[in-house]
């Protein structure tokens, strides 16, 4: 059986996701060697089931709502199941683009661990109170270790309060000594560097993609920080509605990021991996920003 990586997204984020399974193959050395696969949230009906549903997140009860831009995220632990609880697998988000050979990951000696994956710091791990908190947005699995994954009926476990969204997503429930650290350059968070080997534009609001439309993405309720921020975006979201108030998505402060996602959607583009259709459609729906062609046009080719 061939390692896998599975790139989990939803509509919002397919151009991401299209991209990112393109770079994963244009920079290893041994293409052949691992599948990429596409999980999506529309092909599994339980999330669009449970939309507007209240379920757990950090302690507050949250409307699950199946068209934010980050609904795929419980889909990080369907990839065991997706590969027979046996071999390796990688998971991803849609907006990570490897710069470097994902082979080395795949193929890497988990000492014995299932999971291994990077710890998280800066403000938005002090903001959860949880400095340090596994950063499940890349794992490498072991996938016959994981049996006990089992993301439907999980997931629906968020909804009857026995399963809190938070401990589930960074690892919280599971068994101590079974997950190994990964180095911060496999899942590098708003950084490009000669050592990054997988960049990933995890501050929505600066995605590169998106610059110019407004945010639709749901900012979290808790900030322990600062309690009465966390309370005034709660009475925001039940007043005005998720998105109310938040504004437009803000150019990427790296001009090298920028022009790295874009090279590499060009060259999907010039390769028929991304039509000029699809994308146009996506700029109409608020998924891309709205100047994606000129960005296109002045963005230099990637170098070989």
């Amino acid at each position: 059986m061939k390692p896998c990586v599975f790139i989990h997204t939803n509509h919002l984020q397919i151009v991401g996701a299209l991209v990112a399974e393109y770079a994963l193959k244009r920079n290893s050395r041994t293409p052949e060697a691992f599948d990429v696969r596409i999980i999506h949230t529309e092909d599994y009906p339980f999330f669009r089931d449970r939309h507007g549903q209240d379920f757990l997140r950090d302690g507050v009860t949250r409307q699950w709502n199946a068209d934010d831009l980050q609904s795929f995220t419980p889909l990080r632990f369907m990839p065991p199941e997706l590969m027979g609880y046996g071999g390796r697998a990688v998971v991803m988000d849609p907006d990570i683009f490897a710069v470097g050979d994902i082979m080395e990951l795949l193929s890497r000696d988990m000492h014995g661990t299932a999971v291994v994956c990077r710890t998280r710091s800066g403000l938005k791990g002090i903001a959860a109170g949880k400095l340090g908190y596994f950063a499940t947005s890349v794992m490498l699995m072991d996938c016959a270790k994981l049996t006990h994954w089992r993301c439907e009926e999980q997931f629906h476990e968020m909804f009857e309060g026995k399963r809190d969204y938070m401990e589930w997503i960074s690892l919280k429930l599971e068994p101590k000594g079974s997950i190994g650290v990964l180095e911060a350059e496999w899942n590098d968070l708003d950084r490009l560097t000669p050592n990054t080997k997988m960049v990933h534009n995890t501050r929505r609001i600066t995605q590169p993609w998106k610059t110019g439309l407004p945010v639709d993405f749901t900012p979290a309720d808790r900030f322990r920080l600062f309690p009465p921020l966390g309370w005034a975006m709660r009475w925001r979201r039940q007043l005005l509605g998720d998105h109310a108030l938040l504004g437009k998505y803000r150019r990427h402060p790296d001009q090298n990021q920028e022009s790295f996602f874009f090279g590499l959607l060009r060259e999907c583009v010039d390769k028929g991996i991304i039509s000029e259709e699809m994308l146009r459609d996506e700029m109409r729906e608020n998924h891309v920003r709205h100047d994606a062609f000129e960005v296109l046009e002045r963005t230099p080719r990637l170098a070989a």
